[in-house]
């Protein structure tokens, strides 16, 4: 299609571990060798998936393999996945840094990349002369950089320190005057990786909003790769999916920030207590969940959605008016809510203790979990534990407002239940 402004055609890369270049002349040579025989590169078989957590027996991996997608004009693309899952080397392949093992990638236009701090920069030169030199490098005249060189000066917001040696500036300044660099000089597409995390928060909300005016008024095309999921979300409207070097999915940003969120769910959302089995006591805890309203875990939940803390319990004896309590505290350990179920007695065996919230938005963080059993005054089990319940920088609902700001205590209590459990 003619809009189509970026293709890649299954772009694979493949790296040797622990040493620089290619590898051995043994190697060098058996390459040549099939080569020239007509045959594929030997090497390319043995390689294998890019999981930086686990120990390989192949001294090849596939940092990216058979990735293929298209881009449009205007269109700005979301590049997300874990550590290691291959964005960034995707991005220079993209920008030509560096060349794909197999594929091909089809461009119309000039790209613009921002891939680490100061890329393209001279430390020895000043911002001014910094410009020219990144701008020749992009493909500009010099009558194209001096057209525009005041926009960017104002923009970066490095005015004071524009006619000093970039060695000088700090990397949040050496950012910002790279990122004006690449947005006001016109590339057709725009490639950004992390970098912006390192800028403070009004360069960020700045950058942002550049790069929106970048895709929606100039009709440019950016590629973006962020951590940030609430920038990704606020920013592109379509993304892709990366998990160790291959390609999952491209589509809505909400629904690949949803897959993502929902690869990352493990045993983290659910928590088995020390086994108390063996004690006397009348009631003990055994296991914590984080689900969603349809019993799904959650390892991160999205601000606005529902959500539920399931804590299972076993009573060795029957007790009367028995409460369970679950509380909330923040990182700095401020409690932020407790919630009681109403007193009920109950036989011996096993229960499950709900606790839904449908209605508080939390911000995003980390809020501790902590349990109790109770009758009456009498505390049977107090958990102060490290278990972490994590609210995503998500917005699950754009409407929805953040209520709690965390200066000080929920009052309201959640919905709460107990059943009897197997």
């Amino acid at each position: 299609m003619s809009d189509v402004i970026l293709k890649a055609e299954n772009i694979s890369k493949q790296y040797r571990l622990g040493l620089v270049g290619t590898g051995t002349i043994s190697h060098d040579l058996n390459r040549w060798w099939n080569l020239i025989r007509g045959k594929e590169d030997p090497y390319l078989k043995v390689g294998e998936i890019n999981d930086r957590s686990s120990k390989g027996a192949s001294e090849y991996v596939w940092a990216l393999q058979d990735i293929n997608f298209e881009v449009k004009r205007g269109e700005v693309l979301g590049i997300i996945g874990k550590n290691g899952a291959g964005k960034s080397t995707l991005l220079k392949i993209l920008s030509k840094v560096t060349s794909p093992t197999t594929g091909e990638i089809k461009t119309k236009g000039r790209i613009a990349s921002l891939l680490e701090v100061g890329t393209g920069f001279h430390q020895e030169m000043t911002g001014r002369e910094n410009i020219f030199l990144n701008g020749a490098i992009l493909g500009m005249t010099k009558a194209e950089i001096r057209s525009k060189i005041d926009e960017i000066i104002v923009f970066s917001g490095c005015e004071r320190y524009i006619d000093t040696p970039v060695k000088r500036y700090s990397s949040g300044m050496t950012v910002r005057l790279a990122f004006a660099v690449a947005a006001f000089l016109e590339p057709e597409i725009l490639v950004i990786d992390e970098v912006l995390a390192v800028g403070d928060a009004e360069f960020q909300k700045k950058a942002i909003g550049k790069m929106q005016d970048i895709s929606k008024g100039e009709g440019r095309t950016v590629l973006f790769v962020s951590h940030n999921m609430a920038s990704i979300q606020k920013l592109c409207s379509e993304s892709m999916l990366l998990h160790n070097g291959k390609f999952v999915m491209k589509g809505k940003t909400e629904d690949v920030i949803e897959l993502y969120l929902n690869q990352a769910v493990s045993n983290t959302s659910e928590y088995l207590f020390k086994d108390h089995s063996s004690n006397n006591k009348k009631a003990y805890t055994t296991k914590l969940r984080i689900e969603d309203l349809n019993g799904n875990l959650m390892n991160e939940i999205p601000i606005g959605k529902p959500w539920r803390v399931c804590i299972s319990f076993t009573l060795n004896e029957p007790i009367k008016n028995l409460v369970v309590g679950l509380g909330m505290k923040d990182l700095y350990d401020v409690s932020i809510r407790t919630s009681w179920t109403k007193p009920k007695s109950l036989d011996r065996g096993n229960y499950l203790a709900i606790f839904e919230e449908t209605d508080i938005k939390f911000n995003s963080g980390q809020y501790r979990l902590i349990v109790g059993l109770s009758k009456g005054s009498e505390v049977i089990e107090y958990i102060d534990s490290d278990v972490f319940m994590i609210i995503s920088d998500v917005v699950q609902n754009q409407d929805d407002r953040v209520i709690n700001n965390k200066s000080g205590l929920i009052a309201n209590q959640m919905n709460t239940s107990i059943v009897k459990s197997s």
